[in-house]
Formats: C-alpha cells, structure tokens, sequence
C-alpha cells in the first residue's frame, strides 16, 4: 500500500476530520484567553498604572500588580496543563482510533 493513499485515507476519515477542528478549536480558544489576559495585563500597566500600583496594605512595597501578574502566569500554567490533558486523553483516543481504523 502506498503511503500517498494511507495519508489520504486518514485525511478523509472523519474522526481524522473531528480531531483536527477539536485540537483546533481548543488551541485557538486557550491562546485567545492568554493573549487577552496579558494584553489587558499590560494596558493596564501603560494606560492607568494607578491601578496596579496601589499597595497591597497600608506601607507596603508590595502593589496589587504583583500578584496579579503571578495569578496570570499560574492560569496560563493551567491552561497548558488542561491542553495537554485533553491532548493526552481524549485526542490520543481519537488518533489510536484512527490508526486502528486506517492501517
């Protein structure tokens, strides 16, 4: 069997199909949520430093921005964390099923 016609089977098989738009989709969705939290983040930080820059209790050196910025990297840390969740449970079942389907 040539490998020209496995790769279009498995091109034209349509759990190949619904992998490919859920990795998509899901890939697209959690960059999205990142890129606006940051940026947001960072407008903030440049248009209105007031707000960030208020101290966290009366004398501190420690502003708001501080711990906003580390929630920002934890949820990013989770987000990678849910991606690769999905990618090692749900789509590696989808491709195993593909395989299985198309060898």
């Amino acid at each position: 069997m040539k490998t020209a016609d496995v790769y279009r089977r498995v091109e034209n098989d349509p759990v190949f199909q619904e992998l490919v738009a859920r990795r998509s989709r899901l890939a697209v969705t959690l960059s999205a949520v990142v890129l606006v939290a940051y940026y947001a983040f960072m407008a903030v930080v440049a248009f209105a430093p007031e707000v960030f820059g208020q101290p966290l209790w009366e004398g501190s050196a420690l502003t708001i921005g501080a711990p906003i910025g580390a929630l920002l990297i934890i949820v990013s840390w989770l987000l990678t964390g849910l991606y690769v969740s999905r990618a090692n449970g749900e789509f590696d079942r989808m491709t195993q099923e593909i395989v299985e389907r198309n060898a």
